[in-house]
């Protein structure tokens, strides 16, 4: 197996069209297979009004493809805090995911979103 129980994930769906909703997704796997993982965690979406990506205060379960290539599946540490994430600017200007201790540049090209 790729991904098993109790490791924790970071999901960057790609955007398919240029109105398409900028979605992010991070959580703990619960069940696994060799093709979907079940996560629990939280969904973040663009704000584009403010120029931000929010963090939706609910707990989700989704099933995650391992094999749809619009998903971008980062592996984090199992210590991330997941009630503690979000993102933040780096004074770099590069775009961070994090909990205050873990922190992952999710932008290999630039800031943008």
């Amino acid at each position: 197996m790729v991904l098993k129980a109790g490791e924790k994930i970071h999901v960057i769906v790609r955007r398919r069209w240029e109105d398409d909703v900028r979605r992010h997704f991070v959580g703990e796997v619960t069940e696994a297979t060799e093709n979907v993982s079940r996560v629990k965690g939280y969904v973040f979406v663009f704000n584009a009004a403010k120029y931000e990506k929010v963090k939706r205060p609910e707990l989700r379960d989704r099933i995650v493809s391992l094999t749809d290539s619009g998903n971008i599946i980062n592996i984090i540490p199992t210590t991330v805090d997941l009630d503690k994430v979000s993102y933040q600017m780096s004074k770099e200007r590069r775009l961070i995911f994090t909990d205050g201790e873990f922190s992952l540049d999710v932008n290999e090209f630039g800031a943008s979103f």
